[in-house]
């Protein structure tokens, strides 16, 4: 378990390689909006506004507008 210790955080974790890039956040935000609109049709209004949230995540995400650096790579 020592091995695990400490992964995922601080200059050499998750994220070092400076996150994702605008194409992945885009394709997760065009996957939520589609995914969005298939529950809101079927009715199921909470599900379907989890994954609505989650399109306004990434879209704000790859706009650069929150998050760190994860807008500013094509």
């Amino acid at each position: 378990m020592a091995g695990w210790a400490g992964w995922g955080a601080g200059p050499a974790g998750a994220g070092a390689a400076g996150g994702p890039s605008r194409w992945f956040l885009l394709v997760l935000l065009v996957g939520c909006v589609l995914v969005a609109a298939v529950l809101l049709a079927d009715r199921h209004w909470v599900e379907g506004g989890v994954a609505g949230a989650g399109a306004l995540y990434f879209g704000l995400r790859a706009s650069g507008k929150l998050g760190g650096r994860g807008g500013d790579r094509l």
